[in-house]
């Protein structure tokens, strides 16, 4: 595990609370997907029930507008050293498989689009540097 990797989550701060919830998990598991040395570990209590780990670290969750959530991800996606990106497109949210958003999303400028969510996982210097003018969710 790599003691220099942070984590952050970044939310359109006006969502719906069931909308942003559910941001919020799918952004999560990219980011698991992206960087398994996240989680992947068990623990098992003393009376031997075994639990699947949730993150070896805080996850915080930060809010930002429409205007600094898109800047914020070409930012991200502009810098070659980056770490983990993970983005929630807003069309995403209009389709219901897959498949569907896999073939569509070629057909996409991610600097036209909506962004409901960020997931950044990579060195703390970086995601600091995207993050560290950002509130927490509240």
């Amino acid at each position: 595990m790599n003691e220099d990797i942070r984590v952050a989550v970044v939310v359109l701060g006006t969502l719906p609370l069931g909308v942003l919830a559910n941001t919020v998990a799918a952004l999560s598991i990219g980011i698991g997907a992206g960087v398994p040395s996240l989680g992947g570990e068990r623990l098992t209590d003393r009376e031997g029930r075994t639990i699947e780990i949730s993150s070896n670290r805080p996850v915080p969750v930060l809010q930002a507008g429409e205007e600094a959530m898109k800047a914020l991800l070409l930012k991200a996606l502009a810098d070659p050293a980056r770490g983990t990106v993970v983005a929630f497109p807003a069309f995403a949210r209009t389709l219901h498989h897959y498949g569907d958003y896999a073939a569509l999303f070629p057909e996409k400028d991610l600097a036209e689009e909506a962004i409901d969510g960020i997931g950044l996982a990579g060195p703390d210097k970086w995601v600091r540097s995207l993050t560290g003018s950002l509130k927490l969710l509240r």
